[in-house]
């Protein structure tokens, strides 16, 4: 049996299929009396539910020969499934039980197939981990061998199947990857600024001219705004004189044309077109994983044979002016102007790009590569004996895995990580993949990465507000963690001014040791977590270790102020006891640190009113992130512990909110936890203290050298980069529906964002609007392939307009309302 949760993917003419109602009741009867009474109160009797027809419950799907293919239920009644996935305490209802049971014991299917990231089935209410009969996964699924494709980078969504719903993972490549480019009014800018330093001191006319053009060009498109976003300590965009505003361009423009952006989606045991399978090697490639050449990044290795300095490093290269050599090779591909170290970058990717397609994708000869780019050719040697034929063995194995394994054959465990930040041991795909051990979670590479990043946010802290951080709130996820061993906690540890311990032999963490205020060289920062629900669930040990962290910091003492830790737990601890605790639980109390949802129960409360449209105001959307995630954690023994209390003291005294990404495989408009956590994180300390907290996105994607921007950077640079994109935008429509349904979910993903830390600009609305609904292009893809999506994304931007989120939509919002109405007509006529 094949389940897919998305019924767009199924032609659903006559797909029904049925069990009779008292065949369900005699097998609902055998349920422990819990579960029973659970679906009966919530429910009531199965001739209630709506899929009951004259005495016989109906299943939706079809028969092709020996296969069923279904549509998941949904586990509440209502019209959007996205609003029920995580809710712990929701059963599910009489026709959700059905479905499975007609399959195993009705039509009696051998194994079962879930095909979707996610379904729902895995997060049905019971234990987190070694379930019982009265754990309803169990209940619904019984003893039936399930199968599951699920992407290689996202370990953690794939744990919660293996644990909760007896999964074998078949794991499948992540997307084509990219990079970005520049395109439309972007290019031009380029354009006008390489013609504005070839005028610059030899036409000063003509210098003069393009300066103003260029000048008119940004604020047109709005780029002087993104410009300004850069900038520290309150400088307005005014204030800026235009050389510096040029110079800043320059770096803008470099930054968005070698952003990583997905080109497109995987299909499930197939290889991307040759193009776009040459970008993709050379994003895995990028990263340097070792000293020897076949370890080097690839840019590394070319910018060396080429004879380029060897201080250069083509990842770091900006906007800085380019002094070294030109090579014939690179000056060939490009007839534009070579300025920068970023021009000397984008023609080494070039290059790049073109050996790859050449040499390993259509399997040239190498030998002639070697006289030339000797580094560079042992490296592409080891590339088509190892990454290029594990990636080609991989797209094999994700379809003959999964006939393994309905065979009854064993599918070979592998690892699960980000291939494009250096863990192509992830490869071959097509294999059961495994996490990692929680007790050895931060590693000492993720302790390196935890170290350099923590250091990167004081810096751009202290450039943006003349002070040290002394408060800060930041969100850590169980995915993420797995995919890196502890990036995120070993930030926080080092922002609090500790460092683990591990054992010598086994490398897990077996304490923590407090830095001396001397030694860290600044104040430390009091760090408040708000942790997903699977982290709960998965890094219980890690939970405790950082609540050990923040009391042994709070007890220890030193010189001067700079444990703003103790200062902030003595001071809480005080006002505890006056308002009548006894010192014992003021002291606990007062070191609280790690929230998250109640025990069971996983998200930020965010989705829901969003999807329902079901609030008024943004501090709504702060009182449902509160009353969501006012549970603290830690070693003490009611661990989990109703503390609203505290998580809103904590909340109220934030200065900042940071959010970490670890690769580029994705982006903050990809998912609905960006916004549900860093963005409902920064709400609720705006609602409680009247003053947004400054909002900052690390990019750990290059494990060397992590960047720090704020969120509003981010949010520009991913519109710039992907979502305005026409190279994003054809990717998508290889894609059919599912194009449209990833279009749609990005207008979702940017306007929850908006709702949450108001930080889209009415511009950024427009194009967008232009870009997926108003093209005419486009348009007419949405019409012929995923009609709801277009219609879906015309509410969306409306709703933005009419809660005053877009201020000013000028023509594009009757545009919206007519497409809407013309929707409505056109529906009106096809009704019978």
């Amino acid at each position: 049996a094949g389940v897919t949760n998305d019924p767009r993917g199924l032609d659903q003419r006559g797909c029904w299929q049925s069990i009779a109602l008292d065949d369900y009741l005699a097998w609902f009867r055998t349920l422990p009396q819990a579960l029973q009474e659970a679906v009966w109160r919530r429910w009531g009797a199965p001739s209630e539910d709506p899929k009951h027809r004259q005495g016989r419950l109906m299943i939706a799907g079809i028969r092709l020969g020996e296969t069923f293919v279904g549509i998941q239920p949904l586990r509440d009644l209502g019209d959007d499934p996205l609003q029920s996935y995580h809710d712990s305490e929701l059963v599910p209802p009489h026709g959700y039980l059905a479905f499975y049971l007609w399959l195993r014991e009705h039509y009696r299917v051998d194994a079962l197939i879930h095909v979707g990231k996610h379904g729902n089935l895995e997060w049905l209410p019971g234990k987190s981990a070694a379930l019982s009969a009265e754990c309803w996964p169990d209940a619904a699924l019984g003893p039936l061998p399930h199968f599951y494709p699920f992407i290689v980078n996202d370990p953690g969504e794939g744990a919660q199947a293996k644990r909760r719903s007896q999964a074998v993972i078949v794991d499948h490549l992540m997307p084509p990857l990219a990079r970005a480019e520049l395109y439309g009014a972007m290019a031009e800018l380029e354009a006008l600024t390489d013609e504005y330093y070839q005028a610059l001191g030899m036409d000063p006319r003509r210098e003069t001219l393009l300066r103003e053009r260029i000048l008119v060009h940004l604020r047109d498109t709005g780029i002087d705004r993104e410009l300004a976003q850069g900038r520290t300590g309150g400088e307005a965009a005014g204030e800026v004189d235009d050389e510096r505003l040029l110079n800043e361009l320059d770096t803008y423009l470099c930054d968005i044309k070698e952003a990583q952006i997905r080109h497109g989606l995987h299909v499930l045991g197939s290889l991307p077109p040759r193009d776009k399978l040459a970008g993709t090697l050379v994003a895995i490639l990028r990263l340097p994983r070792g000293d020897q050449p076949a370890q080097r990044g690839l840019l590394h290795n070319l910018a060396a044979d080429l004879g380029l300095p060897p201080a250069f490093d083509p990842l770091a290269a900006g906007a800085e002016p380019w002094h070294g050599p030109r090579p014939p090779a690179l000056a060939a591909l490009d007839d534009s102007p070579w300025r920068s170290a970023a021009d000397t970058r984008e023609r080494l990717e070039r290059l790049a790009h073109r050996l790859v397609e050449t040499h390993v994708v259509a399997e040239g000869c190498l030998a002639s590569l070697a006289h030339d780019y000797p580094a560079t050719a042992e490296q592409l040697r080891h590339v088509r004996s190892g990454l290029w034929a594990a990636m080609q063995r991989g797209v094999e194995m994700e379809i003959q895995s999964l006939l393994a394994g309905l065979a009854g054959r064993f599918v070979p465990p592998g690892p699960s990580g980000a291939p494009s930040r250096g863990r192509l041991d992830v490869l071959p795909t097509g294999r059961n993949f495994f996490s990692v051990d929680n007790r050895s979670i931060p590693s000492p590479a993720a302790w390196s990465l935890g170290e350099a990043s923590a250091r990167a946010f004081v810096e751009r802290y202290l450039q943006d507000h003349g002070d040290y951080p002394r408060r800060l709130g930041l969100s850590i996820w169980g995915t993420a963690t797995m995919r890196t061993g502890g990036d995120d906690i070993a930030q926080a540890f080092a922002l609090m001014g500790v460092r683990p311990v591990w054992s010598l032999g086994s490398r897990r963490v077996i304490d923590i040791e407090v830095i001396p205020a001397m030694l860290l060289g600044r104040p430390r920062v009091d760090v408040t977590l708000r942790v997903s629900g699977f982290f709960r669930d998965a890094f219980a040990n890690v939970i405790r270790l950082f609540d050990r962290a923040v009391r042994a910091v709070a007890e220890y003492q030193e010189p001067g102020e700079a444990n703003t830790i103790r200062a902030a737990v003595m001071a809480r601890r005080q006002e505890l006891e006056a308002q009548g605790r006894s010192p014992e639980q003021a002291a606990r109390e007062a070191g609280y640190r790690v929230f998250g949802s109640r025990p069971g129960e996983y998200g930020t409360g965010l989705n829901r009113l969003l999807d329902e449209r079901a609030w008024r105001h943004a501090d709504d959307l702060a009182d449902a992130y509160l009353a969501s995630g006012a549970y603290a954690y830690g070693q003490f023994p009611e661990s989990g512990v109703a503390a609203r209390a505290a998580f809103e003291h904590q909340l109220e005294g934030l200065e900042a909110v940071m959010h970490n990404q670890d690769n580029r495989e994705h982006d903050i408009l990809d998912s609905n936890g960006y916004f549900a956590f860093q963005g409902g994180m920064a709400n609720a300390s705006r609602a409680l203290s009247g003053q947004a907290p400054s909002i900052y996105h690390a990019d750990h994607a290059n494990p060397a050298r992590p960047r720090m921007r704020s969120l509003e950077q981010e949010l520009a640079r991913v519109i710039r980069s992907r979502v305005l994109n026409p190279k994003w935008i054809e990717a998508m429509r290889e894609h059919g529906y599912k194009g449209a349904a990833e279009m749609a979910a990005t207008v979702d993903y940017l306007f929850a964002y908006d709702a949450t830390t108001d930080l889209v600009a009415d511009y950024q609305y427009a194009q967008v609007s232009q870009a997926l609904v108003l093209d005419d292009e486009n348009q007419a893809f949405l019409r012929k392939h995923n009609p709801a999506a277009m219609e879906e994304m015309a509410e969306r931007l409306l709703e933005a307009i009419q809660r005053g989120l877009w201020r000013e939509p000028g023509e594009q919002g009757p545009a919206l309302q007519d497409l809407l109405l013309e929707i409505d007509e056109t529906r009106e006529v096809a009704a019978p």
